[in-house]
């Protein structure tokens, strides 16, 4: 986020786009919803009469994978009606020009063909958002989950910049992060193209200084595979071993028969975690792992704010702590990785991580601290871009609408979008351990409308079959208020009706991220 959580309450105005967020993060909803019962005005957008619709002064309900165009429009009414803030534009970007030549086609009148939303409407959200004097985004998977995911990111961005909401309080453009840490783990270089705080590994003289930390000449320059490409890569047999640390894919990879069958090609799996997932049943070593109750360490969370986790309980049977099982597997490999303890860990990654190297274990005894923080006197950074972006001056993007890689047709007439529930966690692997959790959510369901419902001469709780291109499921039908014609719902959490056999393996070209919230699918009675 570029703001802080607390900070939200502090907005004029919130659009929430592409979120769940009281499903999905229910205390950050919490903030939302107090701000809209005090004075905010909130913006939600979302293919679903989701529950903070109720909180909303106002909801648009956009057609799946038409996002980039809805922006799009939002800024050609407030360029046209002279809303938008030209001295932060004229200080503290560029490319402005080209924004303004690409945008001009999308008049409300063009995109509600594309959006199913009225024209009248789009312009009022323009408004709402240009008027404010603090205007803040929110955005979570349903705007990342998409082959033009980048592009919908850089559509807010584009937004934000034009309306000179990033910068200040109550303002930003805020994604909220999909599970606990995955802030941290992106910022300690869990990706396949970084070293820590997103340093590149082509560049030389980040390199050096990991090499010489690390005393090694060895570190390659060329980035590794995002997760989806080494999953293809092992459908080939062009991948043979995997280790997959804390992640069950063969539940939530997509298109889960084409992953099932590149696990099939694998020589050798390891799986590392904490239960015996659906993906360490087939692996070939399974390795213990601490839960988050069990060590000491820090997470980072969706705010950038570095916290400390202590030890409450003790860990079973023979489980070791993550990082104790990487520092044996690496020596017995031939480098040895000898650590005391976590704090020892973090003392060295602060010392590579230049947005780090100013937090310390003394520092965030009871308070955390929102990184960038450059140094032991710098008192942290709750919000981002006070007075210049990371690459000088904030670039617009000229970015055209680009449909969903599948859509309905008369095979497979209705758009799938998936997600989460209030009382699950991604594939279960705690939550479906707590018999009070499964009881209030028992099993998979396809959400749809009464219409639909209707037209398949199907009751509430029929059982159906959904199939796409790619395989089928059965589960019960939940005929609900939240959908609208011609869109499913189905939450992705369980195993034994896995959403995932349906959704498209398609990737967005920059993040590699699959198009998990479009694809086309047909429903049939069973039996």
């Amino acid at each position: 986020m570029t703001n802080t959580i607390a900070d939200v309450e502090k907005a004029d105005t919130i659009i929430v786009i592409g979120s769940n967020t009281t499903e999905n993060h229910p205390v950050l909803s919490s903030f939302v919803k107090r701000a809209s019962l005090k004075r905010t005005t909130l913006i939600v957008i979302d293919p679903r009469k989701i529950n903070l619709t109720k909180y909303a002064g106002k909801w648009l309900r956009q057609e799946p994978g038409s996002d980039i165009a809805l922006i799009n429009s939002l800024m050609n009414v407030i360029i046209k009606e002279d809303l938008h803030d030209k001295k932060f534009i004229a200080d503290r970007t560029e490319n402005f020009e080209e924004l303004k030549k690409i945008i001009e086609k999308y008049t409300p009148e063009y995109v509600s063909k594309i959006t199913k939303i009225k024209p009248e409407d789009i312009i009022e959200t323009a408004r709402l958002y240009a008027n404010a004097e603090r205007g803040a985004i929110l955005y979570c998977m349903g705007i990342t989950q998409h082959t033009t995911g980048t592009d919908n990111v850089k559509s807010l961005a584009n937004l934000a910049m034009l309306c000179g909401n990033l910068g200040i309080e109550g303002g930003g453009v805020n994604p909220l992060r999909g599970q606990n840490n995955v802030q941290g783990a992106c910022d300690m270089g869990g990706l396949p193209n970084v070293f820590t705080a997103y340093q590149k590994v082509d560049d030389d003289n980040a390199r050096a200084i990991y090499e010489q930390k690390w005393r090694t000449t060895e570190l390659p320059a060329n980035p590794g595979l995002p997760v989806t490409e080494m999953i293809n890569k092992a459908a080939k047999g062009e991948l043979k071993t995997l280790y997959i640390i804390g992640e069950n894919p063969l539940v939530s990879d997509p298109d889960l028969n084409h992953a099932e069958k590149a696990f099939k090609n694998l020589d050798f799996l390891v799986v590392q975690d904490i239960f015996l997932t659906e993906t360490a049943q087939i692996a070939d070593v399974v390795l213990p792992a601490f839960c988050f109750a069990e060590k000491d360490g820090t997470f980072s969370n969706t705010e950038r704010r570095v916290q400390r986790v202590r030890k409450a309980v003790k860990a079973p049977g023979q489980a070791k702590p993550d990082w104790k099982i990487l520092c044996n597997v690496a020596s017995r490999m031939g480098y040895k990785m000898d650590y005391q303890n976590s704090e020892e860990i973090f003392k060295e990654l602060a010392e590579v991580t230049p947005s780090y190297r100013g937090i310390t274990w003394e520092r965030i005894e009871k308070v955390g601290i929102h990184w960038p923080c450059p140094d032991a006197d710098h008192p942290g950074t709750p919000i981002l871009h006070t007075k210049a972006f990371t690459r000088g001056k904030g670039l617009f993007h000229a970015i055209d609408h680009a449909p969903p890689k599948e859509m309905p047709d008369k095979e497979y007439p209705f758009i799938l979008t998936t997600g989460r529930l209030l009382y699950h966690y991604h594939t279960g692997t705690m939550t479906m351990k707590s018999e009070g959790l499964n009881e209030l959510a028992k099993e998979c369901f396809v959400e749809i409308s009464k219409n639909d419902a209707e037209k398949l001469n199907c009751k509430d709780g029929t059982k159906v079959n959904v199939a796409s291109r790619r395989g089928e499921i059965t589960a019960n039908l939940k005929v609900s208020t939240k959908a609208f014609d011609g869109t499913i719902f189905i939450p992705f959490h369980f195993a034994k009706a896995a959403a995932n056999r349906l959704t498209n393996a398609a990737l967005d070209p920059i993040a590699k991220i699959p198009e998990f919230k479009v694809c086309a699918v047909k429903i049939t009675a069973n039996g």
